[in-house]
């Protein structure tokens, strides 16, 4: 009997993890091979049953490649698009370009977050260190009528803000930018981000119309 139970016992858990577990899933093409590691968290917007997550960092030129396909997919096909900051080690001003962007979007609008993420894309070139990412911001902030505050973040909270989404894409085991992914609420299939495998930000609306059309009675 003893036996029996630890056998149960066992089983009983291999089913609980693997109920808590969002499974790959092939909506369209084919589907990239991923490193994934806890996939419990990829999951659609509440209200939604298809979602477009985004691991992105600031300062990276394939995420400013995909990042207006992305907006474009999310407002074609009405699908929230979930964002995560993952800056780089290597890009020294893409943590506080993140910290900017998340100021606008908490003390001020996430409509004007977004432009400002969509604007420090196109000005990548032009971005190369702290001090040439608070001028580029401050022109931006008077350009939309904003006043930039002397101190963005005096307590840490936006900064704990990144370093949570950070950790969250460690936790999945993020390893390459952008990491995009579209999820359903029992299914995902990886865009882009993956070292083997496609790897085309340009398939991401094919693949969100296909994951809506599975999601339909």
């Amino acid at each position: 009997m003893r036996g029996r139970n630890r056998l149960y016992v066992a089983v009983l858990s291999m089913v609980t993890a693997f109920g808590s577990c969002v499974m790959h899933a092939q909506f369209a093409g084919t589907a990239a091979h991923d490193s994934f590691h806890d996939t419990s968290m990829l999951k659609p917007a509440a209200g939604s049953k298809v979602s477009v997550i985004v691991f992105e960092d600031l300062g990276c030129p394939l995420c400013a490649r995909a990042h207006p396909i992305e907006v474009e997919a999310a407002q074609k096909y009405h699908v929230p698009l979930l964002r995560h900051d993952f800056p780089l080690a290597q890009h020294i001003w893409t943590f506080d370009g993140a910290v900017c962007a998340r100021y606008l979007q908490d003390k001020v609008s996430p409509k004007l977050a977004e432009e400002y993420r969509s604007a420090v894309f196109l000005s990548q070139a032009s971005i190369a260190s702290k001090d040439d990412l608070r001028q580029f911001t401050q022109r931006w902030m008077q350009q939309h009528g904003q006043q930039m505050p002397f101190l963005m973040d005096p307590k840490g909270e936006l900064a704990a803000e990144v370093q949570a989404d950070y950790a969250l894409g460690r936790r999945l085991n993020v390893e390459y930018t952008p990491t995009l992914v579209v999820v359903t609420r029992d299914h995902y299939q990886v865009v882009c981000g993956t070292k083997d495998g496609p790897s085309d930000p340009a398939k991401l609306p094919t693949v969100v119309a296909a994951a809506i059309a599975q999601t339909h009675p």
